[in-house]
């Protein structure tokens, strides 16, 4: 297996080109062409919906959540250090 990437890059831009090729790009660009075209009215319409949707979802994701309890306060030097090495080591004794 040849991994030389210079060399077989090399070989690649050697080889002649497929005739399946010639005209494909000017084929794409006469197939966009002929797409039809959407009205700025409806690109309005779609966008302004997306950002309604958006809004509503942004309110419902939020709005849903339960409450956040209150957390522990981890204090290094506190006597109930949860994450104190000894009480770490001890496991479930």
């Amino acid at each position: 297996m040849d991994t030389d990437l210079d060399r077989l890059l090399s070989r690649l831009r050697n080889e002649p080109t497929h005739p399946g090729l010639i005209g494909l790009e000017d084929a794409v660009f006469r197939r966009i062409a002929a797409l039809p075209q959407v009205s700025t009215a409806s690109q309005f319409r779609l966008g302004a919906v997306a950002a309604f949707g958006a809004v509503l979802l942004g309110i419902a994701s939020n709005g849903f959540t339960p409450r956040a309890e209150a957390s522990v306060t981890l204090s290094p030097f506190g006597p109930s250090n949860p994450l104190a090495p000894s009480t770490l080591l001890v496991g479930s004794q």
